[in-house]
């Protein structure tokens, strides 16, 4: 997590740089709907890179958002979840997701 005195002084700053970019909100999206595995979270973004996609990850997990499980299989399996801190962002990502229903149906009406 990065540490309180590192964190910008505006609150929409601090949450925009937790989850402020394209990449990390699908990846909330796709957690939302319970635990994936990266190969899932892959498939489901399309035009992402196994780089960008792994340094997400990382980053959520760091800033304490996702949790990663590692299962002692072979081979290995790797589940991403969100973790009690990223549940409480549901509400926000919920609110996106209606606000972009409504606009499409607004545009649609042009």
């Amino acid at each position: 997590m990065i540490p309180k005195k590192d964190l910008p002084p505006c609150p929409v700053a601090t949450t925009v740089g937790m989850i402020g970019n394209k990449w990390k909100l699908l990846i909330l999206r796709d957690i939302l709907t319970g635990p994936k595995r990266f190969g899932e979270l892959r498939k489901s973004l399309a035009g992402i890179s196994q780089k960008v996609l792994t340094d997400s990850l990382r980053g959520m997990e760091e800033d304490g958002i996702i949790t990663r499980t590692v299962y002692a299989e072979v081979p290995p399996r790797v589940e991403y979840s969100l973790s009690e801190l990223g549940e409480s962002m549901r509400p926000i990502i919920n609110a996106m997701e209606s606000w972009g229903i409504a606009y499409k149906t607004i545009v649609g009406r042009e």
